[in-house]
C-alpha cells in the first residue's frame, strides 16, 4: 500500500470557474452540513479570490458570510483554506502593506485556517511578506507556484522557487496549475524535487480539467509524494472546473494509495443543492460551454477560474464587434470565430509582454490586451491602442518582475508615452492607507467592526464597499437578476414593447422612448432635456463608467477645464479600469453618464467645449 492522499473540496473555485458568482451566504450555510456529511474532505476552500467582492455585489456583508460559512467545518474538524493574491490581497490591484497585515488577522479571527498565497508573476518578493503576516496571525502559510508552460517555466525554475519560499518560512507548498496546462511528467518532477529536499513539507495539487491533462497530472504528483489533491464535484466538475472527487478517488485507490471513502448519499444531497442554487439564479451566469473539456485551451493557457467570466465578456465583445460590422454591411462574426481569434492573439501577446504566468490578475491583463487588439483590428485599427493603467503597471515592473523580456514594440510604446520602468520592491509603490480609511469610516459614522473586519473590507474594496453600504449594490444585483430572467423568458411580443434610448440630434443628446407599431407611448417629460454643448467624449468599449477608481482621485465636474491627454474617468470592463483621456482640451459642459452605470461602446460620457 502506498501513502495517504487527502482531498480538498475547492467549493469557491468550483463556482468561479463555472460562472460569475458564488452562492449567497444562506445557500452556503445550507450546503455546509451535507459537505461535512460526505466524510471525505480534510479541507474545504471556503473563501478568497473574488469571494468577498461577490458578497458585496449581492449587498451582503462578506465578513458575516465568512464567519457563518467556515463555522460548520471548524466544528467538524475540517480545515478551511482561502486564496490570496500576495501584493494584490483579495483584489485585482496592489494593496498597501498595513492592509495586507490586517487581512490575515481578520481572516484568522473569522475562521480561515490556511492562506494559499500566490503571485501572478511568481515574484517571491511579493509572496514572502505574506508568509510573515500569515504566521504572525496564527494561520498556516501555504505558498503557491503558479504553473504555466513556456520556454522559461522549467522544472528547475519551479523547484528553485519552492525551495526559496520554504527557506523564507512557508509551511506548505501548493502546485497551482490554474489552467491545467502543466504537463504530468513535469509536475511529477517538481513535486519529487520538493519532497526530496523537504520530506516533511506538505504539498497540495490544484488543477483545472479543461485542457485534459489533470487526471494524469494528479496520478503523477501523487506518485511523487503529493499529500493533498484539490477536487470538485458534479454538477460543477470537469470542463473549466476540476476533476470530480469520485473519479479521483477511484483512480488513486486502484493505484494503491490510501484514500478516504465517500458517503454517496451525502454526495447526492450536495449535488442536488448545487443544482438548486443554479436553478435559483447562479445558472443565469454559467455558460454551457464552460461545462465542456476543450483542448484548444492548451495553446493560450488561460486559467479555468477565468473562463467563467471570459465567456460572459465574450458575448459583450461580440456584440460590440457586430454593431460595427452592421453599420458597414460586413459579415457578422460568430462567438466561436471570436474565441479562436482571441486564443490566437493571446499566443501573440503573451511572449511580447514577458511571459507572465496566466493567473489572476495577469491572465485577465493578457486576455484583455488580446481582446482589445482583436476588437481594434476587426475595426480596422492597430494593436496596442488601449492598455489599461493596471496593465501598464505589470509591463513597467510596478507589480513585480516579469519572468521574460518585453518586445521592442512594447518598450518603444512605453518610452513614446513617457512611462518609466521600475525595478524596486513593488510594495514601495503603495503607501499605508488604514489611517485614511479609519478617518473616512468615522466621517461616515461606520463602525470598524469586530476585529476591525469592516475597516479591512473598506480598505480592500473601497468602491464595492461603498456601493454595499449605500444599498446600490443590492439594487443593481436584483435588477440584473430580473433583467436576465426576463431576457431568458422574453417572448416576441415583449420585444415590441417601448424602449428608452439615448439619441443625438444636431450634436445634442436626448433620452427618448421608441416603440414599434401603434403602441401608445408615455408622455415625454424632463428626461428629454438636452445635454450641454460641445464635442462628445464617447466610451471606447462596453462596461461600467466611473469618474475615479479609488478615493485618492478627485472626480471631475461640470465647469472643470481639461487639457488634451488629461484623465477624464474610467470604463471598468473585464475586471480592469480602462482610462478615458481627453482627445482635446476645453471646459466640461456636461457629464452624461452616472458613475457605476453600464455604458455601451460609443455612448456619450461627457461633453467638452
Amino acid at each position: 500500500m502506498k501513502g495517504e492522499v487527502k482531498f480538498s473540496l475547492v467549493f469557491r473555485d468550483m463556482w468561479q470557474s463555472a460562472g460569475k458568482y458564488v452562492p449567497r451566504v444562506d445557500q452556503l450555510v445550507k450546503v455546509a452540513p451535507a459537505i461535512v456529511e460526505m466524510g471525505c474532505f480534510a479541507r474545504v476552500e471556503t473563501n478568497g479570490g473574488g469571494f468577498e467582492q461577490v458578497n458585496l455585489l449581492f449587498g451582503e456583508n462578506p465578513n458575516k458570510a465568512v464567519r457563518d460559512w467556515t463555522k460548520p467545518f471548524h466544528d467538524a474538524g475540517i480545515q478551511t483554506h482561502m486564496l490570496d493574491r500576495a501584493l494584490n490581497g483579495l483584489r485585482m490591484s496592489p494593496v498597501p502593506a498595513d492592509v495586507r497585515k490586517l487581512f490575515y488577522k481578520v481572516k484568522k479571527a473569522q475562521g480561515t485556517d490556511i492562506t494559499r498565497t500566490f503571485c501572478g508573476l511568481n515574484d517571491v518578493r511579493n509572496i514572502i511578506p505574506s508568509i510573515t503576516y500569515a504566521r504572525a496571525a496564527g494561520m498556516i502559510s501555504q505558498c503557491a507556484l503558479s504553473i504555466t508552460h513556456s520556454p522559461i517555466h522549467t522544472v528547475e525554475y519551479y523547484t528553485g522557487m519552492a525551495l526559496e519560499l520554504i527557506r523564507a518560512g512557508a509551511d506548505e507548498i501548493c502546485i497551482k496549475d490554474m489552467a491545467g496546462v502543466g504537463r504530468p511528467a513535469t509536475l511529477g518532477q517538481i513535486v519529487a524535487n520538493i519532497k526530496k529536499a523537504h520530506p516533511g513539507i506538505p504539498v497540495q495539487y490544484h488543477s483545472h480539467a479543461g485542457p485534459g491533462f489533470n487526471m494524469a497530472s494528479i496520478l503523477e504528483v501523487c506518485e511523487a509524494g503529493c499529500d493533498y489533491v484539490d477536487v470538485g464535484m458534479e454538477p460543477l466538475s470537469w470542463g473549466t472546473g476540476h476533476a470530480d472527487v469520485i473519479s479521483v478517488q477511484a483512480m488513486l485507490k486502484d493505484a494503491g494509495f490510501r484514500v478516504p471513502e465517500i458517503n454517496m448519499e451525502a454526495y447526492m444531497k450536495v449535488r442536488g443543492l448545487i443544482q438548486e442554487f443554479m436553478d435559483d439564479f447562479l445558472g443565469l451566469y454559467i455558460s454551457p460551454k464552460n461545462r465542456l473539456m476543450n483542448s484548444l485551451l492548451i495553446a493560450p493557457g488561460l486559467p479555468g477560474g477565468m473562463m467563467g467570466s471570459l465567456m460572459t465578456d465574450l458575448e459583450t465583445n461580440l456584440e460590440s464587434i457586430n454593431k460595427y460590422k452592421a453599420k458597414r454591411n460586413l459579415p457578422f462574426m460568430t462567438q466561436d470565430q471570436l474565441l479562436i481569434k482571441l486564443f490566437d492573439e493571446v499566443a501573440y501577446v503573451w511572449p511580447r509582454v514577458g511571459y507572465p504566468p496566466l493567473v489572476t490578475p495577469f491572465s485577465q491583463y493578457v486576455k484583455n490586451l488580446a481582446m482589445m487588439n482583436v476588437i481594434a483590428m476587426e475595426k480596422g485599427k492597430e494593436r496596442w491602442g488601449m492598455i489599461a493603467d493596471d496593465i501598464w503597471d505589470m509591463i513597467l515592473g510596478k507589480a513585480g518582475r516579469l519572468p521574460g523580456g518585453l518586445a521592442p514594440e512594447i518598450i518603444e510604446k512605453a518610452e513614446r508615452e513617457g512611462r518609466k520602468f521600475f525595478d524596486g520592491d513593488p510594495q514601495e509603490n503603495y503607501p499605508d492607507a488604514l489611517d485614511k480609511y479609519r478617518k473616512m469610516m468615522k466621517e461616515n459614522k461606520w463602525e470598524p467592526g469586530r476585529d476591525d473586519e469592516e475597516l479591512f473590507e473598506y480598505a480592500m474594496h473601497p468602491a464595492q464597499y461603498e456601493a454595499y453600504r449605500s444599498g446600490k449594490a443590492k439594487e443593481d444585483f436584483l435588477a440584473d437578476i430580473a433583467g436576465k430572467k426576463a431576457e431568458k423568458n422574453r417572448s416576441p411580443e415583449e420585444d415590441a414593447k417601448p424602449k428608452t434610448l439615448t439619441v443625438q440630434v444636431d450634436g445634442q443628446s436626448y433620452r427618448v422612448t421608441v416603440a414599434y407599431g401603434e403602441t401608445e407611448l408615455p408622455a415625454v417629460g424632463a428626461a428629454s432635456v438636452p445635454a450641454g454643448e460641445g464635442k462628445d467624449v464617447v466610451s471606447p468599449l462596453e462596461g461600467k463608467f466611473f469618474l475615479t477608481k479609488d478615493t485618492s482621485e478627485t472626480p471631475l465636474k461640470v465647469g472643470d477645464v481639461v487639457k488634451e491627454g488629461d484623465l477624464l474617468g474610467y470604463v471598468e470592463a473585464m475586471k480592469t479600469y480602462n482610462a478615458i483621456r481627453a482627445e482635446f482640451g476645453g471646459v466640461i459642459t456636461a457629464i452624461l453618464a452616472v458613475p457605476g452605470d453600464a455604458v455601451s461602446e460609443d455612448d456619450v460620457l461627457m461633453k467638452i467645449r
